[in-house]
């Protein structure tokens, strides 16, 4: 049993390049519990992990290229799965769920052979719909934990919110 000092030593970020993977890759660099951090994106993972290196805390960060997604994750205790396409206007949360979905299953797969043990956060939108993608892809591999596997929906609680109290 591991105790909570060191569930978070090892951390992936897939779609570190994005929007919402850099300032999160900051903010887990920063973070005194995480001593290896993972930087993963189809284009710009190393560039992130370069920006960070001179940032003085506990943990290392190495970037990694496209083609090395398994060797990203590999061995990681949490990883949090940031990538996909944003919603631009005009596009229906189908249109978003249709390309995002696929993404997920993909980057999901690669974490179930070779991190199979890994808490996984999603955070990729449609995060109500992306989350049970990830579940019947890590069932049909036989790494499926239902206490490991979540969803982040800060930024619709923070949007929320703003739209209430823009209302009252």
């Amino acid at each position: 049993m591991r105790s909570s000092a060191t569930l978070l030593s090892r951390v992936a970020v897939l779609g570190a390049a994005g929007g919402i993977g850099q300032p999160l890759s900051l903010l887990l660099k920063c973070n005194p519990l995480v001593t290896d951090l993972s930087l993963y994106d189809i284009r710009g993972g190393t560039g992130v992990a370069a920006d960070l290196f001179h940032i003085p805390s506990p943990a290392e960060v190495t970037g990694f290229a496209s083609d090395e997604l398994e060797k990203a994750v590999k061995g990681a205790d949490l990883v949090l799965v940031a990538a996909g396409i944003p919603r631009k206007p005009g596009m229906t949360r189908d249109d978003l769920f249709n390309t995002n979905a696929g993404i997920v299953r993909d980057l999901v797969t690669a974490v179930a052979r070779a991190a199979p043990k890994a808490i996984i956060g999603v955070i990729s939108n449609p995060v109500n719909s992306t989350v049970p993608v990830a579940a019947e892809t890590l069932k049909k591999l036989g790494a499926y934990d239902p206490g490991r596997l979540f969803g982040v929906t800060t930024l619709d609680v923070v949007r929320a919110r703003t739209f209430v109290a823009e209302a009252l």
